[in-house]
């Protein structure tokens, strides 16, 4: 949906504009069968001077909406035009003259129109939702689309003035669920990247507001999630997230936090790739050419974890096209290459390459140390550990714990003792703690360098029975020298054959589960 003109030489109508075309695309969001483009991807086309089949090319879309409006008095005019992308013809289009106070119905109507013309089903379901009004008070629907304008500017600056309308409508409706809900959101945005959150109770308060009047409203779900991530508590927002997408497939706000979650918070191979895969359809264009560089990241990186290597590579390329500076691609790529031609010592001069251009990042002296450490070079490897180690303590730095055992090891095997038992019993303790899939694996490995083969071995065993890990288990366990106290048992041996046979099964239900759901 592109977006809306005003055709008023009022520009203080615009918001309402903005806000017609926002409540229609919230419509259109909530129909499963169609895949709708965010409004901020869409916003940087509002004075474009491409074509139409130029922008479907950029978006992958089958199908534009344009529109054009004003207001006039009471009444509304309202021009809309779907077209095919591909050849810039016009499929439909129709004006529509109601007064404000009909303003939902001419939405609702709309939207089903533009389902129709599309030939998409909507389920009853759906079609419930969508003809539920937010509010029956056109004055509180008219603060609320000022205040939803000034929220949608993205300027933290604003958010003061958006509030103050959110509560403005719900001086005319005050079981206006949607005003509640974007006054949630609006304090979280206020808080985000602050290292001091101090609307945590506000955001709160509103979202359960906003979940007393509906609780099958996505944005009411969102509010109350997003509470959890302003807390901490991710655990509990992930629930209020998965059914906000329940009810809005198309939110790229809650594709994002599902992604970074199933990363960072819980890993989940499968997961994560499919969210990555969503947003970059949905998001990818509203985003400058370093943000889009770091989501193909992401997306490469998701890739190449459930052992998908072709894909991998195009998206590290695409990343790297969009910036050529992304540090991260550059020391990710040498290790997708790695993939196909399986030679340690190509693989780290490639990262000693990209070390020299940035020579004191902790995140690459880790991982030239690694590659050393699966070379058995342990004087190198506890040279770049070691200047590792000196910049985490510098910057006080939390990073990388479960990389704590083989530092640990090569520490011991250049003879600094006391600080290699410093290192295994800090990842003991983190590796207890440890609540990813990769727990059982990384006690195996803390019991066979120990030496105590039964331990490793149980420890072993019940991660063989685990899913969702991703592919550098496959590539690096055997060549691990924690283990090497245990790799001549029969049932190391075994245990390694059953990983490696799960993963490239649940490789080849990962793949069947995308192509089904249309996302590779």
């Amino acid at each position: 949906m592109l977006p809306f003109k005003n055709d008023s030489r009022d520009s203080s109508n615009l918001y309402l504009i903005n806000g017609l075309m926002e409540s229609i695309l919230n419509n259109l969001q909530q129909i499963k069968d169609l895949r709708v483009i965010s409004r901020t991807s869409m916003e940087k086309y509002r004075e474009a001077t491409k074509s139409i089949p130029e922008i479907a090319a950029e978006l992958d879309v089958q199908y534009f909406v344009e529109g054009s409006g004003q207001k006039v008095g009471d009444q509304v005019l309202l021009n809309i035009q779907l077209i095919d992308a591909q050849t810039d013809h016009h499929l439909w289009s129709e004006q529509f003259e109601r007064k404000v106070t009909d303003i939902f119905m001419l939405q609702q109507e709309i939207a089903r129109q533009i389902a129709e013309h599309v030939k998409v089903t909507i389920t009853p379901e759906e079609a419930e939702r969508m003809e539920k009004a937010p509010t029956q008070n056109p004055v509180a629907y008219d603060y609320f689309l000022q205040g939803l304008d000034l929220l949608y500017q993205g300027n933290n600056g604003l958010l003061p003035d958006a509030i103050a309308r959110f509560h403005k409508a719900l001086v005319h409706d005050k079981s206006f669920a949607r005003a509640y809900a974007a006054i949630a959101i609006s304090y979280y945005s206020l808080d985000e990247g602050q290292i001091m959150k101090v609307y945590a109770d506000s955001i709160n308060k509103y979202a359960d507001q906003a979940l007393l009047y509906d609780h099958h409203l996505a944005q009411s779900l969102i509010a109350k999630a997003l509470f959890y991530m302003n807390t901490e508590a991710f655990d509990l927002a992930i629930p209020y997230f998965e059914k906000a997408l329940e009810y809005n497939p198309n939110s790229a706000l809650v594709i994002g936090f599902l992604t970074d979650y199933y990363v960072n918070r819980v890993p989940d191979t499968e997961k994560y790739l499919e969210y990555a895969l969503k947003g970059v359809s949905l998001d990818i264009h509203a985003h400058d050419s370093i943000t889009a560089s770091f989501i193909y990241l992401h997306l490469s990186n998701a890739f190449i974890q459930s052992g998908f290597e072709e894909e991998a590579e195009k998206y590290i390329e695409l990343s790297l096209d969009y910036f050529p500076g992304n540090m991260y691609s550059a020391y990710v790529k040498p290790y997708i290459q790695y993939t196909k031609h399986r030679d340690l010592e190509r693989l780290l001069q490639e990262l000693i390459d990209v070390l020299e251009k940035y020579p004191d990042n902790p995140d690459i002296l880790q991982e030239v140390g690694k590659v050393y450490y699966y070379l058995g070079n342990y004087q190198e490897s506890f040279t770049f550990y070691r200047k590792f180690n000196q910049i985490k303590k510098a910057y006080q730095l939390n990073i990388y714990p479960g990389e704590n055992a083989k530092i640990g090891f090569v520490y011991e095997k250049v003879g600094r003792e006391a600080e290699s038992m410093e290192l295994f019993a800090a990842y003991k303790e983190y590796a207890e703690k440890d609540r990813s899939v990769y727990r059982d694996l990384s006690l195996s490995a803390y019991y066979a360098w120990q030496g105590d083969s039964e331990k490793s071995m149980e420890y072993m065993e019940k991660f063989a029975q685990r899913e969702h890990y991703h592919y550098w288990i496959i590539l690096f366990l055997d060549m691990d020298p924690l283990f090497e106290k245990v790799k001549n048992l029969p049932a190391y041996r075994e245990n390694l054959k059953r990983i490696e046979k799960k993963f490239w099964e649940y490789h080849r239900e990962i793949e069947r589960t995308l192509k089904n759901k249309e996302l590779i």
